[in-house]
């Protein structure tokens, strides 16, 4: 271990917390912050009040499906309806969990925080810990994390509670474009930050069946084109690796 690691190792949890609380400043903090002015927009035009706005910012974290919500509201959906929409598409944060969990897992780190911190897994909270997780020591990395997440999510609730009046006068294509950054930096970022092939298989496939499933069933479009893109990849990667083996 070098001089500059037991530097690090030496440092309090809350030094740990600061410094994942600081995390607040960086580009990928910053688009999220500016998509959820869009998505107030959206919810002033859905007739929400300003509590349940932040209320939902807190409770309901990933972005993409606090505007499944709101678009059961504004349709008209059952509650039974909203709920499954809501919960289907949180399904894809499983593998995010699945793949970020064993990094943050310190020798000392109980279950039940894990547990906790897995409800502030989303796009942004993940791609940046995956960034950087690996510069911070493994008995500080929940408590990085943590200080990331918990204060990324706070401040994107003071932001929705504070705008929501002003955001009213917005033209509709200002919030939409304001609203589209978010997953326009993750596909940067996952596609800068893949280290397989598979994943710029995945992601190639899933961009071109996109606007195939939207023509052909508009209302699974992302479903379909996320697990046909991810199965063809998985597929081909294989069938790959199967021949790459076969002629070793």
């Amino acid at each position: 271990m070098t001089s500059m690691e037991r530097v690090k190792d030496d440092r309090s949890s809350l030094a740990w917390f600061l410094t994942g609380a600081r995390g607040i400043f960086s580009l990928p903090a910053i688009i999220l912050m500016l998509s959820f002015v869009g998505f107030c927009s959206l919810t002033v035009q859905a007739g929400i009040p300003p509590e349940q706005v932040v209320f939902m910012t807190g409770i309901v974290w990933a972005l993409p499906a606090k505007v499944i919500l709101v678009s059961s509201i504004l349709s008209g959906a059952s509650l039974a309806t909203a709920f499954l929409a809501v919960t289907l598409s949180s399904v894809r944060l499983m593998p995010m969990v699945a793949a970020l969990v064993p990094e943050l897992r310190g020798s000392r780190t109980p279950t039940w925080l894990l547990l906790v911190l897995s409800h502030f897994v989303a796009i942004t909270a993940w791609v940046f810990a995956m960034e950087r997780v690996q510069e911070v020591p493994r008995d500080r990395r929940a408590t990085f994390f943590a200080g990331f997440s918990i204060t990324l999510v706070t401040a994107n609730m003071l932001l929705v509670g504070i705008v929501y009046h002003v955001v009213a006068e917005f033209p509709p294509i200002i919030a939409g474009c304001l609203f589209f950054l978010t997953p326009v930096y993750f596909l940067a970022s996952i596609w800068h930050s893949a280290r397989h092939p598979v994943v710029y298989a995945a992601l190639g496939v899933g961009l071109l069946a996109g606007p195939l499933f939207y023509w052909i069933a508009p209302e699974f479009d992302i479903l379909l084109a996320g697990v046909g893109g991810g199965t063809l990849a998985w597929l081909g990667e294989r069938i790959w690796r199967s021949r790459q083996e076969k002629s070793a």
